[in-house]
Protein backbone atom coordinates (compact mmCIF):
# COMPACT_ATOMS: atom_id res chain seq x y z
CA UNK A 1 0.00 0.00 0.00
CA UNK A 2 1.01 3.64 -1.02
CA UNK A 3 1.76 6.21 1.63
CA UNK A 4 0.44 9.83 1.43
CA UNK A 5 3.59 11.20 0.74
CA UNK A 6 4.35 9.09 -2.28
CA UNK A 7 1.07 10.05 -4.29
CA UNK A 8 1.64 11.43 -7.46
CA UNK A 9 -0.49 12.62 -10.19
CA UNK A 10 -0.46 10.18 -13.33
CA UNK A 11 2.64 10.72 -16.32
CA UNK A 12 1.19 13.53 -18.78
CA UNK A 13 -1.68 14.48 -16.67
CA UNK A 14 -0.11 18.02 -15.52
CA UNK A 15 1.50 19.82 -18.17
CA UNK A 16 4.40 22.35 -17.38
CA UNK A 17 3.69 25.89 -17.88
CA UNK A 18 5.17 28.21 -20.88
CA UNK A 19 8.34 30.39 -19.46
CA UNK A 20 7.72 33.27 -21.26
CA UNK A 21 10.40 35.48 -21.93
CA UNK A 22 13.11 33.93 -20.22
CA UNK A 23 15.69 33.54 -22.89
CA UNK A 24 16.19 30.39 -25.40
CA UNK A 25 16.67 27.84 -22.49
CA UNK A 26 13.11 28.05 -21.45
CA UNK A 27 12.55 26.70 -25.11
CA UNK A 28 9.66 29.69 -25.46
CA UNK A 29 12.78 32.17 -25.95
CA UNK A 30 13.18 34.89 -28.93
CA UNK A 31 9.38 35.80 -29.55
CA UNK A 32 7.42 33.94 -26.84
CA UNK A 33 5.28 31.91 -28.79
CA UNK A 34 4.33 34.71 -30.37
CA UNK A 35 5.73 34.33 -34.08
CA UNK A 36 7.53 37.28 -36.00
CA UNK A 37 5.54 40.95 -35.76
CA UNK A 38 2.54 41.77 -37.06
CA UNK A 39 -0.53 42.83 -34.62
CA UNK A 40 -0.79 39.12 -32.45
CA UNK A 41 2.81 39.55 -31.79
CA UNK A 42 2.48 43.31 -29.76
CA UNK A 43 1.31 44.41 -26.69
CA UNK A 44 -2.29 44.96 -26.30
CA UNK A 45 -3.22 43.49 -30.11
CA UNK A 46 -6.12 41.71 -29.62
CA UNK A 47 -8.47 41.38 -32.14
CA UNK A 48 -12.24 41.32 -31.48
CA UNK A 49 -13.96 37.90 -32.02
CA UNK A 50 -16.43 39.35 -34.15
CA UNK A 51 -14.12 41.07 -36.23
CA UNK A 52 -13.95 40.04 -40.30
CA UNK A 53 -10.18 41.16 -41.03
CA UNK A 54 -11.75 44.66 -42.40
CA UNK A 55 -14.61 43.32 -45.07
CA UNK A 56 -17.90 44.52 -44.12
CA UNK A 57 -19.51 42.81 -41.07
CA UNK A 58 -22.63 40.14 -41.54
CA UNK A 59 -24.77 42.46 -39.25
CA UNK A 60 -24.12 45.36 -41.22
CA UNK A 61 -24.44 43.14 -44.60
CA UNK A 62 -27.68 41.68 -43.77
CA UNK A 63 -30.69 44.12 -44.85
CA UNK A 64 -33.17 45.05 -41.69
CA UNK A 65 -37.06 44.61 -41.94
CA UNK A 66 -39.47 45.79 -39.49
CA UNK A 67 -39.06 46.62 -35.75
CA UNK A 68 -40.06 45.64 -32.63
CA UNK A 69 -42.83 47.55 -30.88
CA UNK A 70 -41.29 48.88 -27.31
CA UNK A 71 -44.86 49.31 -26.35
CA UNK A 72 -46.04 46.11 -27.33
CA UNK A 73 -47.78 43.70 -24.46
CA UNK A 74 -47.55 40.17 -24.67
CA UNK A 75 -50.22 38.10 -23.38
CA UNK A 76 -49.79 34.54 -22.43
CA UNK A 77 -52.41 32.47 -24.14
CA UNK A 78 -55.03 30.17 -22.85
CA UNK A 79 -58.13 28.74 -24.70
CA UNK A 80 -61.40 27.42 -22.98
CA UNK A 81 -60.99 23.95 -23.57
CA UNK A 82 -57.56 23.84 -21.40
CA UNK A 83 -59.96 25.29 -18.98
CA UNK A 84 -62.53 23.38 -19.24
CA UNK A 85 -60.32 20.58 -17.74
CA UNK A 86 -59.84 22.16 -14.30
CA UNK A 87 -63.71 21.06 -13.18
CA UNK A 88 -66.19 22.86 -11.89
CA UNK A 89 -67.09 26.14 -9.20
CA UNK A 90 -62.95 26.55 -10.13
CA UNK A 91 -62.01 30.03 -9.64
CA UNK A 92 -59.74 30.90 -12.05
CA UNK A 93 -56.89 33.55 -11.66
CA UNK A 94 -53.27 33.68 -12.58
CA UNK A 95 -52.00 32.14 -9.71
CA UNK A 96 -53.90 29.24 -9.47
CA UNK A 97 -52.88 28.65 -13.75
CA UNK A 98 -49.78 29.29 -12.61
CA UNK A 99 -49.75 26.69 -10.04
CA UNK A 100 -51.55 24.17 -12.17
CA UNK A 101 -48.64 24.85 -15.12
CA UNK A 102 -51.17 26.31 -17.44
CA UNK A 103 -48.85 29.33 -17.79
CA UNK A 104 -45.57 29.27 -17.57
CA UNK A 105 -44.68 33.03 -16.58
CA UNK A 106 -46.18 34.49 -13.59
CA UNK A 107 -46.05 38.30 -14.33
CA UNK A 108 -46.71 38.38 -18.17
CA UNK A 109 -50.71 39.14 -18.54
CA UNK A 110 -53.26 36.22 -19.48
CA UNK A 111 -55.59 36.58 -22.36
CA UNK A 112 -58.49 33.67 -22.85
CA UNK A 113 -59.54 32.60 -25.81
CA UNK A 114 -62.86 30.72 -26.90
CA UNK A 115 -61.32 27.83 -29.00
CA UNK A 116 -62.95 24.94 -27.95
CA UNK A 117 -66.20 24.27 -25.70
CA UNK A 118 -66.65 24.59 -22.34
CA UNK A 119 -69.83 23.77 -20.17
CA UNK A 120 -69.32 23.79 -16.47
CA UNK A 121 -69.54 27.37 -14.42
CA UNK A 122 -66.36 29.09 -14.13
CA UNK A 123 -65.13 32.44 -11.98
CA UNK A 124 -63.06 33.76 -14.37
CA UNK A 125 -59.90 36.76 -12.88
CA UNK A 126 -57.58 36.97 -15.90
CA UNK A 127 -56.30 40.76 -17.99
CA UNK A 128 -58.10 40.03 -20.85
CA UNK A 129 -60.69 37.54 -22.77
CA UNK A 130 -61.72 37.51 -25.94
CA UNK A 131 -65.44 37.89 -27.29
CA UNK A 132 -66.59 34.74 -28.16
CA UNK A 133 -64.68 33.31 -24.81
CA UNK A 134 -66.45 35.83 -22.58
CA UNK A 135 -69.75 34.50 -24.33
CA UNK A 136 -69.29 31.14 -24.42
CA UNK A 137 -68.16 31.39 -20.05
CA UNK A 138 -71.18 33.46 -20.05
CA UNK A 139 -73.69 30.68 -21.56
CA UNK A 140 -71.76 28.13 -19.59
CA UNK A 141 -72.89 29.97 -16.33
CA UNK A 142 -69.67 31.63 -15.22
CA UNK A 143 -68.66 35.00 -14.81
CA UNK A 144 -65.79 36.87 -15.74
CA UNK A 145 -63.87 39.29 -14.02
CA UNK A 146 -61.04 42.01 -15.76
CA UNK A 147 -57.94 42.33 -13.93
CA UNK A 148 -55.72 45.81 -14.43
Amino acid sequence: MNKLVQLRPQAGARKKRKRLGCGDASGHGGTSTKGHKGQKARTGGKIPAWFEGGQMPLQRRVPKRGFTSVSKIECQVVNLDRLSKLGAGVEVTPESLYEKRIVRNRRRPIKILGTGEISIPLKVRVHAISKTAREKLERAGGSVELIN
